[in-house]
């Protein structure tokens, strides 16, 4: 019963720090967007990004992410079984990347705070590409879990759909880029 609460709890969590790391990239995109904005409403704008960044990293992403890693944590100690298993080193693979992005987003975060409302140098598609890599990470943990022993038999035509997942949403955000800058 124990595993089955800790598990739920993990899951939770889990859920939570992904709405976290969308929502706050999305914030460094919505910031990027104020470029072209006039002086007065950037700075306005960029102000409030910076603080609801600042927020959301602290209050809701890196608390549930230390939750959601603490209950997994405690779930391989009461399941050590899970340390011998193929897909279970996946998905660790997988979370090393989350981990990276993680500290991407962190250091994004520190950088808009330094910044005082200056422009963020990164390029606006960059920032929206980056705002995608959740969303892989999250398909590659969820599809490795779910699916255990099946992903490490039939790797070869799930990394092949992973691929055109991640072609499509990349022209998705490549086109949805375009049309804006041609409305502008």
């Amino acid at each position: 019963m124990l595993y089955t609460i800790i598990k739920a709890l993990h899951i939770i969590f889990m859920v939570s720090y992904f709405a976290g790391i969308f929502y706050l990239v999305r914030i460094f995109v919505y910031y990027k967007d104020t470029d072209e904005f006039a002086e007065e409403k950037k700075a306005i704008l960029r102000e409030q990004y910076t603080f609801m960044a600042r927020r959301l990293w602290n209050i809701i992403t890196v608390p549930a992410g230390v939750i959601m890693a603490v209950c997994g944590i405690i779930m391989i100690f009461l399941n050590m079984g899970l340390m011998k298993t193929p897909w279970f080193h996946l998905k660790l693979t997988f979370l090393v990347g989350l981990a990276i992005y993680h500290y991407w987003c962190w250091k994004k975060v520190l950088q808009l705070k330094q910044l005082n409302g200056n422009t963020l140098d990164t390029a606006n598609i960059k920032l929206r590409q980056a705002n995608e890599i959740a969303t892989f990470i999250l398909f590659l943990v969820v599809f490795t879990v779910i699916l255990k022993y099946q992903v490490i038999e039939y790797w070869w035509q799930l990394i092949a759909g992973f691929f055109v997942l991640v072609v499509l949403i990349m022209m998705t955000v490549k086109l949805v880029n375009k049309n804006k800058k041609n409305k502008q």
